[in-house]
């Protein structure tokens, strides 16, 4: 009797002195584990993942059965019957450590399922008897609290798999790319068997102890009745496939996009929420558009590359043994040029370059596909025309090839050739997006996020050039002017002020037309007129609408401004572009259409309006219910009109017309800054609105005869022709109001019957031209109006 009292004293003292500072093990109800969060596009796939913990809680009603038999087996056959402690089992780990003091085998321990949860989710992992003991006390407490399911739906969603699985869905996924449901019996034994220790039990590198402790969960499945023998023996034979997640799963490209989704949430939740919140984000991204947007941005910067030369190979190795490990160790080829292999050159004569890679394969370089790398010279200018391959190539040089099958030419060549490239130093950005809402469809910011992180379409800040003169021309249409109001385009110099040289600014092809309508000035993108017509104007005015189209926040009065001096980003421009468009509608540029947290609640919807008919009137019964359209109104939409009129005829007959190639109807605009170091094009269809930007990372000049047209307009040409490849041919909406006028388009008076190159010009009522007046700027005073269309006090609305 003493003894027992002295034992349960000692038991009531360990209770007390260890159970005064323990966890509130209530917490645990309120628990929510760390869950990543996942970001998909616009159709549902999966562009990217947030976590610091891989983890997809499941709830226990979604658990397979024959899972859960596994895990009992595998670690706590006795957890329904036992209140927290398997006291049998303490006893045998008892006399096996007692025996193990003895021997070189390594003690064990006898913690149950619930042992393990007050441990992982409220203790340590030390190894100690004062943590055995809490987690005792604690088990015992966390059985009174909550029922078996509801432990091991904790238990099974928190411990750790290895492969970066936490919890057994994801598990699930990166060892067999499977759900939980569709695991099998062989699967569930291998899953069921590795949190004792995931490393040891590695799949791969340790394959026959992965084995033996599926081999181990299956026998004790069969020993508790879980599972026939037969069942038993057919899983035993299956081997253990890791089978990764696809990468289809992903969106393939879209990694600009993604970092900017992944910032803005950042900004928004903080990273806590991001990384363990376990949010669902929904967003714009349209996978079509984007890998259409990744693959023609790619081939536009090359093709820039390749006009101006070549600038040296990746690098030089010896010539002789060790050469494939040596070109083993280079760095392989960026994404984005997944088709280029990198290669050593092993021989030369002037006709061919034999070529080698580091698996010992070989292949050969006709000169037909070294004639582009003339050598490239300060100034983006080129050195002598190739002749011979040992102009550009020597033995020894590491250089990317891509495997060709014939030439430019059309000669179709053996097996085994191969055409020289080259990594651009170029970069650029392309975004594409619904010109009605806002939502970005498609971004990339570069050449390849691999080779460089920083986003060109949103975070690099350059001079638009003549892709602002838009704005200016639309301020004047706001304020009277029409497109056949004629501006005077001939030189002339501004007086800065004291101690400043005086300004002469000049068109860029050098060629002045004298008097000329607005949609000259545009279409010819003339520097001259547009600089007279913000004088006239008002760079007041200007910078208004420079500032409520999101293009610059505060535009400088100087004049040189009106010429897009100032710096804006691309996407900033592309949006204003947009709000051309869609009839001067305010839009926004969105990434993020909804978020929900873990439970699906939406916590952020982008498009806030409310659809009050929504579920009250049957489709069928007539037209969808229509959400109110609450954009603010920028500009009229009569002179919106006109100014995507002016711009359509830059694509058909001005700046643009590499662009009318595609066939449908399109607008845009090119833009270059001073000697070439930024080019630009912005376009629209009637329902898509894109940007282009190219450029060097560090300001420089692009080349002498490089510009918008024949930089930037082929991408947007490229782009629109496969994005719109299936789309029917829509013509511009033109808003009430709006009257189409048969005019000269030099002369901007109505044309006379029967003239052929007359065309369609849009004219709000009571402005269309009734006979010739003088240009702006051609004497004081003047302002190239008739009496009956003199400018009113128009504006922003």
């Amino acid at each position: 009797m003493l003894a027992i009292f002295a034992a349960a004293s000692i038991l009531v003292w360990i209770f007390y002195e260890y159970g005064r500072d323990l966890p509130d093990y209530r917490q645990l109800a309120d628990y929510e584990p760390s869950v990543m969060s996942r970001v998909y596009a616009g159709d549902g796939r999966l562009i990217e993942e947030y976590a610091i913990e891989g983890r997809v809680f499941v709830p226990f009603s979604a658990i397979p059965k024959n899972l859960i038999n596994a895990f009992l087996s595998a670690e706590d056959k006795t957890f329904y019957s036992h209140p927290g402690l398997d006291f049998f089992g303490i006893a045998r780990a008892v006399l096996t450590n007692v025996e193990a003091q003895f021997s070189d085998r390594r003690m064990v321990g006898a913690s149950t399922i619930t042992q393990q949860v007050a441990k992982n989710f409220l203790l340590t992992n030390e190894y100690s008897f004062d943590r055995k003991v809490k987690e005792a006390i604690l088990a015992l407490r966390i059985e009174q609290a909550f029922d078996k399911d509801q432990i091991l739906e904790l238990y099974l969603n928190e411990i750790y798999f290895g492969f970066g699985s936490y919890g057994v869905s994801a598990a699930a996924v990166n060892y067999f790319n499977k759900s939980l449901d569709e695991l099998s019996l062989s699967e569930v034994a291998f899953l069921a068997g590795l949190p004792k220790a995931p490393n040891n039990y590695h799949p791969i590198r340790r394959s026959k102890a992965a084995r033996e402790r599926r081999d181990y969960v299956l026998a004790r499945m069969l020993d508790d009745g879980k599972i026939s023998e037969a069942q038993a023996q057919s899983a035993r034979q299956d081997a253990i496939v890791v089978r990764r997640r696809n990468e289809t799963e992903y969106v393939a490209g879209g990694e600009y996009f993604a970092e900017d989704v992944r910032r803005e949430l950042l900004d928004q939740f903080g990273s806590d929420t991001l990384y363990r919140g376990g949010l669902a984000v929904r967003t714009s991204l349209d996978p079509n558009l984007q890998q259409i947007a990744d693959r023609v941005l790619r081939s536009g910067l090359i093709d820039y590359d390749r006009r101006h030369g070549w600038r040296g190979p990746v690098t030089r190795i010896p010539v002789g043994a060790g050469w494939s490990d040596r070109l083993s160790a280079i760095q392989k080829p960026p994404a984005g040029a997944e088709s280029w292999r990198l290669a050593a050159v092993r021989r030369i004569t002037d006709a061919s370059a034999t070529i080698v890679f580091s698996n010992g394969e070989s292949g050969k370089i006709p000169l037909s596909e070294i004639k582009w790398a003339r050598a490239w010279q300060p100034e983006q200018k080129l050195g002598p025309s190739v002749k011979r391959i040992g102009q550009v190539l020597l033995e020894g040089d590491v250089i990317f090839v891509e495997a060709v099958e014939a030439s430019e030419s059309g000669e179709n060549y053996p097996t085994g050739t191969y055409g020289l490239r080259q990594v651009p130093e170029i970069e650029g950005a392309l975004v594409a997006l619904n010109p009605h809402t806002g939502r970005v469809l498609a971004m990339t910011g570069g050449f390849s996020y691999e080779k460089s992180e920083f986003n060109r379409a949103t975070q690099a800040k350059r001079q638009p050039g003549s892709s602002f003169k838009p704005f200016v021309y639309l301020a004047a249409l706001d304020n009277g002017y029409t497109p056949s109001t004629l501006v005077l385009d001939a030189p002339f110099v501004i007086d800065q002020g004291p101690g400043l040289p005086k300004w002469k600014p000049k068109n860029y092809s050098g060629r002045y037309y004298g008097e000329s309508t607005l949609r000259t000035g545009i279409e010819k993108s003339q520097n001259l007129m547009t600089v007279r017509l913000a004088q006239a104007v008002g760079m007041e005015k200007v910078g208004a609408y420079a500032r409520h189209f999101g293009l610059v926040d505060d535009l400088p009065t100087n004049l040189s401004a009106a010429l897009g001096s100032q710096e804006t980003t691309l996407i900033d421009v592309t949006a204003a572009y947009a709000m051309l468009v869609n009839g001067g509608k305010r839009v926004s540029p969105t990434l993020i259409d909804r978020v929900q947290d873990r439970n699906g609640a939406t916590i952020v919807r982008t498009d806030r309006r409310e659809c009050l008919m929504c579920g009250r009137v049957p489709v069928a019964d007539g037209e969808p219910p229509s959400l109110p359209d609450e954009r603010e109104q920028l500009t009229d939409p009569a002179s919106a009109y006109q100014m995507v009129s002016i711009l359509q005829g830059a694509v058909e007959r001005g700046t643009g017309r590499r662009v009318a190639d595609v066939g449908k109807p399109l607008a845009g605009k090119t833009g270059t800054s001073n000697d070439s170091f930024d080019t630009w094009f912005l376009g629209f269809s009637p329902d898509l609105a894109v940007g282009v930007f190219v450029g060097f990372d560090e300001p420089r000049t692009l080349g002498a005869k490089e510009t918008g047209s024949t930089v930037a307009a082929p991408v947007f040409r490229d782009f629109m022709s496969a994005a719109l490849a299936n789309e029917p041919a829509t013509p511009f909406r033109i808003p009430q109001g709006i009257v189409l006028v048969r005019v000269d388009p030099e002369t901007g008076l109505v044309a006379t019957p029967g003239s052929r190159r007359a065309i369609l010009e849009a004219f709000k009522p009571g402005t269309a031209p009734t006979r010739r007046t003088a240009a702006v700027g051609a004497s004081p005073g003047t302002t190239g109006f008739t009496s009956s269309d003199q400018p009113s006090a128009g504006g922003l609305y």
